[in-house]
């Protein structure tokens, strides 16, 4: 009977815990562009304000990349448009109202992904085909027929994400004709530059970017309807729409709350201003009667210099660059584990060397950015699809050296080993591996460098490091930030390329 009560007890007392243990954070995530950015830090701060855990992982890859992780459970909302949900994530053609395209995507979502779209936010974000008003003016173009009959002698600079799309230049050339002479490829922030500076002739924007109105673009107009209704709403995965309400209904509350003119405004204010993102959201929650308390005060992005700028963040990026070491580390450690043993397997089977240590290799003319998204439906975002990314990254040159430096090990030392009646064994643990260790660090290290760069990339699936202030550097149109993630992830290279360099020193045998 004691044996049972203290059983019953122990029970009693597992479950009074389970109980009152704390909910798992919500993961709020957004895709690499300013409003995104901004939305996402409202969702975020208007949860928190609700007393709910919040985890943000924002800038991640484009719309494909950022769907796959909510469906797969690896985030929990993000901002996006209905437009964007019917014509690209449904494949379905426009269809008409606002109100039709939200009640599709409403009714689809959850019977064919199991995701949920809460109710709009209250502004439409459709895409705007921008051009200079004096090039405009010269080749009369208003409307984006016009824009057809120019675009044989027109470059455009678009996003990779509208280049791809149904909705994006592949169905605008099938609705309108529209061929141009030359395009390229630009990140957000960088095409309106681009245009600006006459790089190129058109940009693909949205209609509630503050750097249109910036630069003082001319929108020309989608007179054949193409575009469909684009309108902003929180879209939630799974877990938070079936066992967190209170997250449904903090969200829920900006419902119908944001009209365009309140988007561009605050979109102005982080594009055009450089106010930083925190400080506009709890701005934008104030203003829409969500928040009581003052915007929380936020120098880290003012409009200094450089230097005051590392200086204001100087703690964040101390945070971030041991975040980029601990991935460079932990991926080149396991790299190692695995790359020598199997540069040292390939030696004793030579005939089947070259053709594992090709396929190797195959790997690093993968985009970093493809291998990251690969891991995805498979592990999620974060830190463990990144490590298994730069550890197959770093493979290659330390197999490849591995393997040469064995093999190419002093053929008079490995005779005489011989002749002295060594074992096989015991000359590649006494004599190969010791000549050929200089070979096996030079490849270490260089690893380690690509590693270091690699790395940045990281942060497009939510894995931190110093690819995130470059990431949203580029996104916001942010020198400073760029710098600030771009400056101490060189500086981290060439202090890892200098102290392995001692080391290979080191191992070095001598005579």
């Amino acid at each position: 009977m004691r044996i049972g009560g203290l059983g019953l007890w122990v029970v009693l007392a597992a479950s009074a815990a389970f109980a009152h243990s704390e909910p798992p954070a919500v993961i709020v995530a957004s895709k690499p562009f300013g409003e995104s950015y901004l939305l996402a830090e409202m969702f975020a701060q208007q949860l928190e304000a609700r007393g709910i855990r919040v985890d943000r992982r924002p800038g991640l890859g484009a719309t494909e990349l950022a769907f796959r992780a909510l469906r797969g459970g690896a985030i929990d909302v993000y901002p996006e448009y209905t437009g964007t949900g019917l014509l690209v994530l449904l494949g379905e053609p426009p269809r008409g109202t606002a109100a039709d395209v939200y009640s599709r995507v409403a009714q689809e979502f959850p019977r064919r992904f199991g995701v949920r779209w809460l109710p709009p936010l209250g502004f439409e974000n459709t895409y705007a085909i921008a051009v200079r008003k004096g090039m405009a003016d010269s080749l009369a173009l208003r409307t984006l027929s016009d824009l057809a009959r120019a675009a044989p002698r027109l470059r455009a600079g678009l996003t990779p994400d509208f280049i791809g799309r149904a909705d994006g230049l592949p169905g605008l050339s099938g609705a309108y004709g529209i061929h141009f002479r030359d395009v390229k490829a630009l990140l957000p922030a960088i095409k309106y530059r681009a245009l600006d500076g006459g790089e190129v002739d058109v940009v693909d924007g949205y209609s509630t970017d503050g750097l249109i109105a910036r630069y003082d673009f001319r929108v020309l107009v989608d007179d054949k309807g193409f575009f469909p209704p684009y309108e902003a709403a929180a879209l939630i995965g799974a877990r938070v729409a079936s066992t967190n309400p209170a997250a449904v209904a903090a969200l829920t509350e900006l419902s119908g709350r944001i009209d365009v003119a309140h988007m561009r405004r605050f979109n102005r204010r982080i594009e055009a201003e450089g106010v930083p993102i925190p400080t506009v959201a709890a701005e934008a929650l104030q203003e829409l009667g969500l928040r009581n308390t003052a915007a929380p005060a936020n120098s880290e992005r003012s409009r200094g210099s450089l230097i005051d700028y590392l200086a204001a963040t100087r703690r964040t990026l101390l945070a971030l660059t041991l975040r980029h070491i601990v991935l460079v580390g932990a991926s080149l450690f396991f790299a190692i584990l695995i790359g020598v043993p199997l540069g040292l397997t390939l030696e004793r089977s030579s005939w089947s060397a070259e053709p594992v240590i090709r396929g190797v290799g195959v790997i690093q003319t993968l985009p970093g950015i493809a291998l990251l998204a690969f891991m995805i439906p498979l592990l999620g975002i974060g830190v463990a699809p990144a490590l298994i990314a730069l550890v197959l990254y770093s493979l290659y040159p330390i197999v490849r050296n591995t393997f040469t430096g064995v093999r190419d090990a002093d053929p008079s030392a490995v005779d005489a080993a011989r002749a002295l009646g060594m074992t096989d064994g015991q000359i590649l643990r006494q004599v190969r591996l010791p000549l050929a260790a200089p070979v096996i660090m030079a490849g270490i290290r260089t690893a380690a460098v690509i590693d270091v760069g690699t790395a940045t990339l990281a942060a497009f699936i939510g894995a931190g490091g110093l690819g995130e202030p470059i990431v949203s550097g580029l996104a916001l149109s942010d020198t400073r930030m760029i710098l600030s993630g771009a400056i101490p992830a060189a500086l981290l290279a060439l202090a890892v390329d200098t102290t392995l360099a001692g080391v290979e020193r080191f191992v070095r045998p001598s005579r």
